[in-house]
């Protein structure tokens, strides 16, 4: 009988996903053997722009469709997305109180050039968690497991069209607060750039 809540490995995941990762003490397993879901933050992140959400989207190789597993969906470079998401990234939070602090970690993830989208995320949440000064116990699923306990299956609870459960609304500071209203659950690296050190206490 599953024991642990079991996440899926997003891109710079919500902000949600940490809150609720902190509700399981980060002691939980990472799904390998789920089919790769299109247009989710498996290869999505949402950041703040001048002019609003700004998604950014790593394209993965034609053919990982509905039956790959995760685990072996490949990225594509046929675009340079990784120069285009690191610019973004710039212009978006150059002006923030904490991106340089940041900048020098985060910026090898756009020059290596990662196989599978598996193993980027993987290591960008490694990134991440060393950022929040957190240890968490993380193991992998060795199977795909259908049924579940709901309140520990969160493989779909994640959604960039609606409000996701649990998700953290509390307003902080954010880069373009002079003309646009608080966006809640972009991803963790706009709570990042934004409040440093103080993003653990936050979530």
């Amino acid at each position: 009988m599953q024991s642990l809540a079991i996440f899926p490995l997003f891109y710079l995941p919500p902000v949600s996903y940490f809150t609720a990762l902190k509700a399981h003490d980060f002691d939980i397993q990472l799904e390998k053997y789920e089919h790769f879901p299109k247009q989710t933050y498996r290869n999505r992140a949402s950041i703040a722009s001048p002019n609003g959400i700004l998604d950014l989207t790593i394209p993965v190789v034609k053919g990982s469709k509905m039956h790959t597993p995760i685990k072996d969906v490949k990225i594509s470079y046929d675009l340079k997305w990784q120069r285009l998401h690191w610019l973004s990234l710039q212009t978006c939070y150059r002006n923030s109180a904490y991106f340089e602090f940041y900048e020098d970690g985060l910026i090898p993830f756009y020059q290596k050039k990662f196989d599978y989208l598996f193993d980027y995320n993987l290591e960008l949440l490694e990134w991440i968690f060393k950022q929040l000064k957190v240890n968490p116990l993380l193991s992998f699923n060795e199977t795909y497991e259908k049924e579940m306990p709901l309140d520990l299956d969160y493989r779909n609870k994640f959604s960039s069209k609606k409000v996701n459960p649990g998700a953290e609304t509390k307003s902080y500071f954010q880069v373009f607060s002079d003309r646009n209203e608080f966006i809640a659950n972009l991803s963790i690296v706009d709570l990042l750039f934004n409040q440093g050190p103080q993003t653990k206490l936050y979530l």
